[in-house]
């Protein structure tokens, strides 16, 4: 038996705001019919995700992207990664 690959989906990013002092980042992501809103509290790790139909699917991968990208985020930039998932 092969490994199966999974569909990979594009997730795109917004950054809406963004405040050093707080330590919070807040956005939306789109992927497919999907669209949330979230709010990263980078200084405690904390990663909101809203609403909840479809978050088990995006939250893991969005906060990998996250703390991947954190210091290079900027609001007003549109931003995208690979969902390695069928969403």
């Amino acid at each position: 038996m092969g490994s199966r690959r999974l569909p990979e989906t594009i997730a795109y990013v917004r950054v809406l705001r963004q405040s050093w002092q707080q330590g919070v980042l807040e956005g939306e992501v789109i992927a497919n019919q999907f669209e949330w809103q979230f709010q990263w509290c980078f200084q405690r790790g904390e990663l909101s995700v809203e609403p909840s139909l479809g978050r088990a699917l995006i939250k893991e991968p969005l906060g990998r992207f996250l703390e991947q990208r954190d210091y290079q985020l900027e609001p007003g930039a549109d931003y995208s990664f690979t969902i390695r998932a069928d969403v």
